[in-house]
């Protein structure tokens, strides 16, 4: 995959979130509140576009079970708790109780590429290590169909 997966109701809530940014309108801020508030709708706006631009949307990846963006992970810590959710762009949004976490953070950059039963380990902010196991990996769309 090129760039961010992203699902297609994500794609379509950033392009509209997208086009209210560009639309112009009056705000009712001034002096050094307006300056702020201009920076931070531009630099919102940049990353929406960067995001877009090459967003594969809605496309599965391959039922291999090899953790990728657009799988839904299930992971055992060594506590024995175990987690299932998205690898996906923060961005996604209306996923009900799946939880996102992004393929550039540690436990994402750490699971990638793994297979069922592989044992990982990533970093905390602390500087600890954490230990997980992958248990399953699936698309989106499969897991969806399912959890409906």
């Amino acid at each position: 995959m090129s760039g961010p997966w992203l699902t297609k109701e994500a794609h379509a809530r950033l392009v509209r979130e997208l086009a209210t940014l560009r639309r112009p309108g009056t705000d009712d801020r001034f002096g050094d509140d307006e300056i702020a508030h201009k920076t931070h709708r531009q630099a919102r706006i940049r990353q929406i576009e960067d995001m877009l631009r090459g967003a594969v949307v809605g496309q599965d990846p391959p039922d291999d079970g090899i953790a990728e963006p657009g799988m839904v992970l299930t992971v055992r810590y060594d506590d024995g708790d175990t987690e299932t959710f998205l690898l996906g762009t923060r961005d996604e949004a209306g996923h009900g109780e799946l939880e996102v976490y992004s393929p550039d953070s540690p436990l994402g950059r750490a699971l990638h590429g793994a297979k069922p039963g592989d044992r990982r380990e990533y970093r905390v902010p602390s500087g600890g290590a954490v230990h997980v196991t992958l248990l399953d990996a699936k698309p989106y769309g499969r897991h969806r169909e399912t959890a409906h």
